[in-house]
């Protein structure tokens, strides 16, 4: 009997599509918070990890963290 090889199966692949709309309105706007927010939206997959415009940035702890930079000097004195 000849033995034949099984092609190789590739997984599937989804596309959703890109909204164009969201696409022209970060050209008119590239500093519109709202426009790179939606983008990174529609880039992502549902369940996925927030888009990197809503990732903090900063190395100061977030405002209402409530993180208090003396107290924690004194703290550790």
């Amino acid at each position: 009997m000849e033995r034949r090889e099984m092609p190789e199966q590739q997984p599937p692949s989804q596309d959703a599509g890109r909204d164009k709309s969201i696409a022209k309105r970060l050209d008119k706007h590239p500093e519109s918070k709202d426009a790179q927010l939606d983008a990174g939206l529609d880039e992502s997959m549902d369940a996925s990890d927030p888009p990197s415009s809503t990732q903090p940035g900063h190395a100061d702890p977030a405002p209402s963290s409530g993180y208090d930079a003396e107290a924690e000097r004194q703290r550790d004195a």
